[in-house]
């Protein structure tokens, strides 16, 4: 910070302190994005393609607006780190925190929703009926994530959903929200409302995550 005469005041003095902070924060933002994009564009384009933005029945979308909107970084993280066991997503716990953060950044950077990934993420259990929720999940849910919830190596076109590798960090809330409103641009449609694929009661959805907790035991 350049030096201000004392004649300015505290209040000058503080004012562009308090500029400097916020540019070098800005830089350092735009610095990690930028590192992200890197990271992401070697270790992440050749499935989820250059722009993020996946492709049916291989690898999905990552800048997806409601993906954004209620995943934690914590889901993005650990996900990257851990990999998703028994799909095509191998681990990268080599990148280390650092790096993997620098990636989650970069993808925050298409966030186009507010992150209500607190809120989703306390939302309550489920208390479903899972033999319900299989007759739904079957119905609806297996034609494209595959009758044991398995994606794409099932021959459909949504993403593994019935692994533990995806259950272990999914809320009930994140997979609640993701059944009601789904996820634009994709084919994955919302299943609540009468404009919906399936107009599917706050209880049905439930029974469904309740059937879901079932899967990959």
């Amino acid at each position: 910070m350049p030096l201000i005469p004392a004649r300015y005041g505290l209040a000058v003095i503080l004012s562009a302190l308090l500029t400097t902070i916020n540019t070098s924060a800005f830089a350092a933002d735009k610095a990690t994005i930028k590192k992200g994009e890197q990271l992401y564009n070697q270790n992440c384009s050749v499935c989820h393609q250059a722009d993020a933005i996946g492709k049916p029945g291989f690898a999905p979308s990552l800048t997806n607006p409601e993906l954004l909107s209620i995943s934690s970084d914590k889901f993005f993280e650990g996900t990257i780190r851990d990999g998703r066991a028994g799909t095509g997503m191998p681990p990268f716990s080599h990148l280390g925190r650092k790096n993997t953060r620098a990636i989650v950044a970069f993808l925050r950077s298409h966030t186009k929703l507010p992150n209500r990934s607190k809120e989703v993420d306390a939302q309550s259990q489920s208390h479903g009926d899972p033999r319900l929720g299989k007759q739904w999940f079957d119905d609806i849910c297996s034609t494209c994530h595959g009758i044991n919830g398995d994606g794409y190596a099932a021959g459909g076109t949504g993403t593994a959903i019935g692994k533990a590798s995806f259950l272990n960090k999914a809320s009930d809330g994140f997979i609640r929200e993701t059944i009601k409103y789904g996820r634009s641009n994709t084919r994955m449609l919302g299943f609540s409302g009468p404009t919906a694929m399936a107009n599917l009661s706050d209880q049905e959805i439930d029974d469904v995550i309740a059937y879901m907790r079932t899967l990959d035991k």
